[in-house]
């Protein structure tokens, strides 16, 4: 008797740096839901977005092929409809296949404000869909409350009252339910949210935000001047976003998990589902006196990365891994069944703390705070060098002996072997 297959869950939030956990000891985040989950999953401390910024991340998230390779160069270019995604593949494998939330891929008006209902209530057709069976969501617009929602069964957006990540994880957990209850067959949902994306000074549920003077800084965010200031104020309202969107993930989490004691059945979520939780970027919160994405350093690069494998412990992972890859372990997953699931990065692949991930900015996006330069790069455990346009060496960090990044040895004659060595990889 074949072992089952299981369903699969992706959890996509945008902005959430990989330290803004309680999990991984940040002082600052209270995320109880999240850390239950890392308890019981792999919690990879060394996983990177191949792209610090939102299209082009989310394109290769889900093509598992970087930009601009994957049509996504300018950050107003849709992804293709013609793309083969993971969605389609999952389908090829007899899944059931939905997406809810943030799309960001599709064709937008440039000339249309980024933040409200111009972008929020864009039609996506179903051709532009990724090849989701099921589609409900919105391609952006920054509305963490109140959000539009178009799609399978709206053909018009719909404004829909509440905390845009309760919103969408409340009506994913109800697709759920009902294709559990149906007996359909496995299923493969993306979940996608905004949240803790900028307007960090909206409301967030409920939860109050601190007072500015109470959050604790790293020791990379220039003190004593605007940097400071700015860094404060928007991390009270980012941590207060972060709080209560670890409260929507939550709840859908418990979805179904009272089914096995009610005799309804195997309970879903604990026995039969992989759960993978990310964000497709960071925020550089004044960390150098920078903020936003779209920068090669730690905070814009490094994103959570856990994935609670049925059958297999929970450890703390240091390979490095980039979002790119998720796509090919869902395949396998698929694959492999409840009792034997692949448990990733491939043994192909390696292990090894030197294993590279390479990161880049296709173009410059041409707005306040963001990155002002393409660049290319590899990082692995230890090092990481970013290269400029033009190929030089800009930035080379040794991240062991300097995990803030305070001091750029790219101009070190001592250290050009290493350079040398993994200029090769890019």
């Amino acid at each position: 008797m074949s072992p089952r297959t299981p369903n699969i869950l992706w959890i996509v939030t945008t902005q959430w740096r990989a330290s803004a956990t309680g999990y991984a000891g940040d002082v600052n985040a209270r995320t109880p839901n999240l850390d239950a989950l890392a308890a019981e999953s792999m919690n990879y401390t060394q996983a990177v977005t191949p792209h610090p910024f939102g299209p082009f991340a989310r394109a290769a998230l889900l093509t598992g092929v970087p930009a601009p390779e994957n049509g996504v160069r300018d950050y107003f270019d849709p992804l293709p409809a013609t793309t083969r995604t993971v969605a389609h593949a999952m389908k090829d494998r007899g899944y059931a296949t939905a997406f809810f939330g943030k799309w960001h891929l599709g064709k937008r008006d440039s000339s249309a404000p980024l933040v409200g209902e111009g972008h929020a209530k864009t039609l996506i057709p179903p051709a532009a869909r990724g090849g989701f069976d099921f589609w409900e969501g919105f391609e952006g617009g920054f509305l963490l409350n109140d959000p539009w929602l178009h799609g399978t069964r709206l053909a018009e957006p719909v404004q829909v009252k509440g905390y845009q990540s309760d919103v969408v994880c409340e009506r994913a957990a109800r697709w759920l339910e009902a294709m559990g209850a149906g007996r359909s067959g496995n299923t493969f949902c993306v979940v996608s949210l905004e949240a803790p994306h900028p307007p960090y000074d909206a409301p967030a549920a409920g939860v109050k935000a601190r007072e500015p003077g109470e959050i604790v800084l790293p020791a990379n965010v220039p003190l004593g001047g605007e940097a400071e200031v700015k860094a404060r104020k928007e991390l009270a309202g980012y941590y207060a976003h972060i709080e209560a969107t670890d409260r929507a993930v939550g709840a859908l989490l418990r979805t179904g998990e009272g089914s096995k004691e009610k005799g309804e059945g195997p309970g879903r979520w604990r026995d039969d589902t992989v759960v993978v939780f990310t964000s497709v970027h960071g925020d550089m919160h004044g960390a150098h006196g920078l903020f936003r994405k779209g920068w090669p350093h730690e905070e814009s690069v490094r994103v959570p990365l856990l994935v609670r494998v049925p059958g297999v412990a929970a450890r703390k992972d240091e390979t490095p891994v980039s979002l790119v890859e998720v796509g090919e372990w869902t395949k396998q997953w698929a694959e492999s069944g409840v009792g034997r699931v692949f448990d990733p990065p491939s043994p192909r692949n390696g292990g090894s703390e030197t294993r590279p991930t390479l990161i880049s900015m296709p173009s410059v996006v041409a707005l306040p705070y963001q990155c002002d330069r393409m660049w290319r790069g590899v990082r692995t455990k230890t090092r990481k060098l970013v290269l400029a346009q033009d190929g030089s060496p800009w930035l080379f960090f040794d991240l062991e002996h300097d995990p803030l990044e305070m001091k750029n040895l790219a101009g070190d004659p001592a250290r050009s072997g290493e350079i040398e060595k993994l200029r090769k990889l890019i």
